[in-house]
């Protein structure tokens, strides 16, 4: 059974995050659970690499003196699995927002789908989604989307070291990837579209890994509330 100097020293929980919820919701939730369980007034705790609300899967999360561990988890390469759907864009490159055009798929062949793949492997160039958290002058991106504004987005080195298409049934595309640190799915996901002379989003994302650590092992927020709770 974990003390409450074990938290304070440092842990490193592995947190199945839910469909719908941020990753600060989730590092919040188990800050709650923590403080009221041992009577903290304060615990540092951090997660070591944000999920968008609509993907689900593995988040690191560091307690105590752990979290100094943060930015060298963060550099660790991530696997994803998820779905693509062919034949429509949206402004998120996701389900944030509505399919914004819609494209001819008649064209597009498994063979074709699979030979695409196969172009993103390697280093490379990714323009990041404008609907995301990162800072341009200051604001966010997705506040400059929200507003209609458009602003000049500069790519990012990217590696992209397996790519593997795990099932086809138009329009859904099933995958994995294993990629490095600051890629976007959502903007592969775009990407892969254009590659097909098309256009795709992401239509569903779960992160399954993150160097050695495996999404098998992690428990969800509610399921890390009953176990703290259970061993009083």
């Amino acid at each position: 059974m974990k003390t409450k100097e074990d938290f304070l020293n440092g842990q490193l929980l592995l947190i199945d995050k839910p469909l719908e919820w941020t990753s600060f919701q989730a590092v919040n939730s188990l800050k709650w659970v923590l403080r009221k369980k041992f009577n903290l007034k304060k615990i540092k705790i951090g997660h070591a690499g944000t999920l968008d609300p609509l993907a689900t899967g593995l988040l690191i999360v560091c307690t105590g003196k752990f979290t100094k561990k943060i930015p060298e988890l963060q550099g660790q390469a991530k696997e994803y699995t998820g779905t693509f759907t062919i034949g429509a864009t949206t402004p998120s490159f996701d389900l944030e927002t509505e399919v914004n055009q819609t494209f001819s798929v008649e064209h597009i062949s498994e063979k074709s789908i699979v030979e695409a793949a196969q172009k993103f492997l390697g280093e490379m160039e990714q323009v990041p989604p404008i609907f995301s958290a990162l800072k341009k002058d200051g604001k966010r991106l997705y506040e400059f989307a929200r507003e209609g504004k458009k602003v000049e987005i500069k790519p990012r080195k990217i590696v992209i070291s397996h790519f593997e298409i795990t099932h086809i049934s138009l329009p859904e595309v099933k995958f994995r990837v294993v990629c490095s640190k600051g890629t976007y799915i959502r903007s592969l996901a775009h990407d892969f579209g254009k590659s097909l002379r098309s256009g795709a989003y992401l239509s569903s994302l779960r992160r399954t890994r993150i160097g050695d650590f495996n999404v098998i092992n992690a428990v969800t927020p509610s399921v890390f509330k009953e176990n703290l709770q259970d061993k009083s």
